[in-house]
């Protein structure tokens, strides 16, 4: 396999986690259509370090954008359970009070 086929593979998660993101009217779909976006910045990053400088520029970038990742989904994961808490949805056009 070539370099055309993980960036082909990173295209189409990419274009998969946008379509989640931008169709989708909850907040876990949404968060998970970012997660996709990320994953799909990790297969380029290992994958053009793969086919090119053979050094671990790639795969240090990939583990920080996992690490960022997880750090991610436990803030919005708590974000959006206090707006559950306090809304009773997680659709994000009915959270749109401001609390005193």
């Amino acid at each position: 396999m070539g370099l055309g086929a993980y960036v082909a593979v990173s295209a189409a998660l990419f274009a998969l986690g946008l379509i989640a993101i931008l169709s989708r009217r909850n907040v876990i779909y949404i968060l998970m259509g970012i997660e996709m976006i990320l994953n799909a910045a990790n297969i380029n990053f290992v994958a053009f370090n793969r086919f090119g400088s053979m050094q671990l520029d790639g795969q240090m970038f990939a583990v920080f954008t996992i690490i960022l990742a997880a750090a991610e989904a436990a803030v919005a994961l708590a974000i959006v359970l206090n707006v559950f808490y306090l809304f009773d949805s997680v659709k994000p056009g009915e959270a749109d009070l401001l609390r005193e």
